[in-house]
């Protein structure tokens, strides 16, 4: 099946797509932030460039687009045009995301894989944030 959108066309929405600060890992962030936990953005020292790290805990998160990582649900599919293009580039991110997370491993960090479709169950999100990340933080006392 051809595209259905001229080149200029196509080349503008791939330019639009983000891989920093994505809807989803507002989502997942916002979350964590509110159960109490502090965390480091993208450090570029960690295989695969992690979303969200905990360094006290040597605990990542990586949060997945389903499209991106070929994820299995309805937002995951292959594009029905340039399956000869598409079918290797998901493959390849598969791949390196299998190994980045094999590395962090190896070097004694925890990670966790969130996926795009399970940022819009918040309460499932949360309980599975709480229990990979553990016992929740203490709350800082308010009085003076």
């Amino acid at each position: 099946m051809a595209d259905t959108r001229t080149p200029e066309q196509r080349r503008r929405i791939m330019q639009a797509v983000r891989t920093k600060n994505t809807g989803p890992e507002m989502v997942v962030r916002s979350a964590v932030h509110r159960m109490g936990f502090r965390f480091r953005l993208h450090r570029k020292d960690l295989p695969g460039t992690p979303d969200l790290v905990f360094p006290s805990k040597r605990k990542v998160i990586f949060v997945h687009g389903c499209y991106w990582h070929g994820h299995d649900c309805s937002k995951g599919h292959l594009p029905k045009s340039r399956l000869g293009y598409w079918g290797p580039k998901i493959a390849r991110n598969r791949e390196r995301d299998s190994a980045n997370v094999t590395a962090l491993k190896a070097a004694g960090w925890q990670a966790l894989v969130v996926w795009q479709c399970e940022t819009r169950q918040t309460g499932a999100l949360r309980r599975r944030l709480s229990r990979f990340l553990g016992m929740l933080p203490r709350k800082r006392s308010t009085c003076h």
